[in-house]
Parts: C-alpha cells; sequence; structure tokens
C-alpha cells in the first residue's frame, strides 16, 4: 500500500478542500503535510460551510484518522477557535492525531511577519500575518519550539528564550505592540491543543502502510507558491508540493502512490506577486464576483485571470501528477468565448515552460474555445452539460497529458463528478 497526495497545481484556493472530503471516505488516514493557518480549505454540505486551517479536512468523516504532521506550524490560538467552531456544530468529530515535530507559531511570530511587512512599503509580499514565515524561520534556524515541547519541564524557560530573542529583533523595527493580552491568549489555548494526542507520527504512517491503511496526504495552498519552485519571493515559507508531503510527513519517495493534481477552470491568485494571465477587464470582475473568489483566511479579493497551460504543465510535472481534478467549472457559464494561455512572449521568443523571468516580462499567448450557456451548478451528472464543457475538458487532457478525473461544479459535496 502507498500514500496517495493531494495538492494545488496552482497559487492556492484550488478547492483541495472540499475534494478531500469528498474522497476521504476511500481512505482510512487524512494527513496535513505543511503549511499553517494561512491556508483555509473551505468545504461545504447540508448548506452549511466550514472553514478549516489546520485540521485536515477528513475531521467530519466517521471512522477516519485525522494527522497533522511535522511539516506544519500551528497556532494554538487558531486551532483552538476551529475547535470550538466543530464542538458548535454539535457533529461527531473524526479522530485527530498532532505530530509532536510540528511547530509552534508564537505570539512573536505574529508581531514579526506584521513588523517585517509593514517595513516593506509598497514592496509588501502581500503576507497573512498570521507568523508562518517568521515560525518556519526559526525552524531552519534551529530555534523552533515543537508541539512535543509542551510536555517538558522546561517549556516555560524555552519559550521565554525564543521570545527574548523575537523582542530584540523587534527592536529594529518602527513598529508598535501589545503582547501581554495575545500572550496570556496563548497560553490558555495550550489546554485545547492537549486535549489530542501528541504522537511520534512517522512512526504512527510507516506502521499504517504496512498494515495496508489508505492514505491521502493533504496539502495547503499551492504549487506556484511553493518555497523553491513557487513566483519567489512571493511564495509561502513551506513545500507545497508532493516532495513536501515526504519532508512534511516521513513518507518515502518510493511509498509514494497517486498525486492528484487541483486546479481550477480558470487562474486566481491573492496578494502581491506574477500572474501572466490576469484579466483586469469585466470578464476577471465577472468571474471574481460569480466565483465568489475572495480568501477562505484572509478575506481578500482574489486576483483573476484565464487558465494557463505553462504554469499547469510546470506544476504537473515537478510533482508528478498521475491525475486531474478540475474546480468551477461553472464560473465559466455564460461566456461566448473561453481563452486558454498556451504560450509566452519573452524578448521576442515564444516559450511553452514557465521561465525564471516570470514578471512583467510575460505576455500571454492565447488560443480561443467556444464557451457555453447553460448553468452548470444545478446538473445532476456530467451527461447533461453542453458539449462545449466536455470539448473543454478534452482539449485540456489533450494538452496536459494528464486525465482529469473529477469535474466540480459547484460548493457542495453533491456538485462533483467523477468521470
Amino acid at each position: 500500500m502507498r500514500a496517495d497526495v493531494l495538492l494545488g497545481l496552482q497559487w492556492g484556493d484550488e478547492g483541495k478542500g472540499k475534494i478531500v472530503d469528498v474522497l476521504t471516505s476511500k481512505y482510512d488516514i487524512i494527513a496535513r503535510f505543511q503549511g499553517g493557518p494561512n491556508a483555509g480549505h473551505t468545504l461545504e454540505f447540508d448548506g452549511i460551510k466550514h472553514v478549516l486551517h489546520t485540521i485536515p479536512s477528513g475531521i467530519f468523516h466517521k471512522g477516519s484518522v485525522n494527522i497533522i504532521g511535522n511539516g506544519v506550524v500551528i497556532d494554538p490560538v487558531i486551532f483552538e477557535k476551529e475547535i470550538i467552531a466543530i464542538d458548535n456544530l454539535d457533529v461527531e468529530m473524526s479522530e485527530l492525531l498532532i505530530s509532536k515535530k510540528a511547530h509552534l507559531i508564537l505570539p512573536t511570530h505574529k508581531l514579526l511577519d506584521a513588523a517585517s511587512e509593514k517595513s516593506k512599503g509598497k514592496n509588501k509580499i502581500g503576507s497573512t500575518l498570521k507568523g508562518i514565515g517568521p515560525t518556519y524561520m526559526d525552524k531552519t534556524g534551529r530555534n523552533g519550539l515543537r508541539v512535543g515541547d509542551i510536555s517538558s519541564d522546561n517549556f516555560k524557560e524555552k519559550y521565554e528564550k525564543l521570545k527574548k530573542k523575537h523582542i530584540q529583533i523587534l527592536n529594529f523595527y518602527d513598529f508598535e505592540y501589545e503582547l501581554d493580552d495575545m500572550e496570556s491568549k496563548w497560553f490558555e489555548s495550550l489546554d485545547t491543543l492537549m486535549r489530542f494526542p501528541h504522537i511520534e507520527s512517522e512512526h504512527f504512517i510507516h506502521k499504517s502502510i504496512k498494515q495496508g491503511k489508505k492514505i491521502l496526504a493533504e496539502g495547503a495552498q499551492g504549487t506556484l507558491l511553493d518555497i523553491d519552485f513557487g513566483s519567489y519571493p512571493f511564495v509561502t515559507s513551506s513545500n507545497t508540493i508532493t516532495a513536501g508531503a515526504c519532508t512534511g510527513l516521513g513518507i518515502a519517495p518510493n511509498q509514494i502512490g497517486e498525486v492528484i493534481g487541483i486546479f481550477k477552470a480558470y487562474c486566481t491568485r491573492v496578494g502581491s506577486g506574477p500572474f501572466p494571465s490576469e484579466l483586469f477587464d469585466e470578464i476577471g470582475e465577472r468571474l471574481g464576483r460569480i466565483g465568489n473568489e475572495f480568501g477562505a483566511t484572509t478575506g481578500r479579493p482574489r486576483r483573476c485571470g484565464w487558465i494557463d497551460l505553462p504554469a499547469l504543465k510546470y506544476a504537473i510535472n515537478i510533482n508528478g501528477v498521475t491525475q486531474l481534478n478540475m474546480m468551477k467549472a461553472d464560473v465559466l457559464s455564460g461566456l461566448d468565448t473561453i481563452k486558454v494561455c498556451t504560450h509566452y512572449m519573452l524578448n521576442d521568443n515564444k516559450i511553452d515552460y514557465l521561465p525564471f523571468e516570470d514578471n512583467e516580462k510575460l505576455t500571454p499567448v492565447y488560443t480561443e474555445l467556444k464557451g457555453w450557456e447553460k448553468d452548470l451548478m444545478h446538473i445532476s451528472s456530467l451527461d447533461e452539460a453542453p458539449q462545449e464543457v466536455h470539448d473543454y475538458i478534452t482539449y485540456l487532457e489533450k494538452e496536459l497529458e494528464t486525465p482529469i478525473s473529477i469535474v466540480s461544479v459547484g460548493p457542495d459535496r453533491k456538485q462533483t463528478f467523477f468521470r
């Protein structure tokens, strides 16, 4: 038995949470492998919307085991709010386990994040100000605090030492802050974190693989936000690609099975950074309005544009994607023409790959496909979709050389069709 991986192929917000929720019944274990509460996975069923930031998206399925892996960074305050929100739903929560090696986001990490972003002025990256970057910096700098440290006798001493270091750094910024209230809430929230078993997650996963358990590794953000392969420096602080599942859960490369790549039928991006196929006209505004394109974590409006094939091919190759899931096909309904970015012009040269120079120097080259009028949100199967929808899917499969196994036409679980 091998572990399957599910991840985003664009700049995040592709709809991963919904697909994990739909697929969870086929898996025994759902394991989140990287990122922090800067990501929001939105699930919708029974007419209720649920947004998860840290907890894996299989949490509402009885019988599944959910793991927060070592590659994740956890803010105990946000985690507590998630648990309270789930408790208030009065639904049964499936088992949740937390890796002892997962790093903790301290209140001062958030302050460092805000101070750093403020200092950048017009050159700001678009951070969610959740303290993610500074936490990963402490992780790689070998200063971080981990979930397993909470149970140690000298935890408070370790905390104070790291806090002192952060305050010394904050003194270099023109930045005012209040720490006492943040710190009080942080320590109180540790009680909620202690409600759940803290485990050596890599050993648990190795044992589960040997027992033949079906595992789905859930990624956050998207491939084009990867710290190594994304549109640097406008990226997140972790590896959002398949390799991140190996380091974020302790799964060996030869233990990876299917790699499920999630993409929207168009493109969106939150915050700053390059976006070659971005639209600044009424069609871009229309995609954002009909697609309800607002960040699940920040509420910020997403930038919208046409689908970008060079970027998608790049993401497919880096991740070793074996099957694709196309989300939000319904948002394209009502357009006479749908454009697809097939190439870029770079310094008067036509290229079909995502280059290092992925900023303002790139000009998209489009091909046009016929659109459709029918509202897809009310169809009960793909057989009811217009021929133009099938033509769009077939075209993308041919160009991307990867099968599209699922098409989503709305936010609800029921609006998901297997091909």
